[in-house]
């Protein structure tokens, strides 16, 4: 089963990976947790749907995503 991991600690919170970038729409902008440089991180919505694409890894500007195939 693939895996997506979000480092929150690197991620941004710009929202490449979560506009339109995953086939099946499982990214979203944490809208309660706030990393220490105080930004919103991506996060996973529902596991079980990630095919393990990697369009998310490729589009993150920064090395805050990580797939598991």
């Amino acid at each position: 089963m693939p895996e997506v991991k979000i480092l929150e600690e690197i991620c941004k919170g710009c929202g490449l990976c979560c506009d339109g970038v995953c086939p099946v729409d499982i990214l979203i902008l944490s809208p309660d947790r706030i990393n220490s440089s105080g930004y919103h991180p991506a996060m996973v919505t529902d596991m079980k749907k990630c095919i393990g694409c990697g369009y998310c890894y490729i589009t993150c500007p920064e090395p805050a995503i990580e797939v598991y195939k």
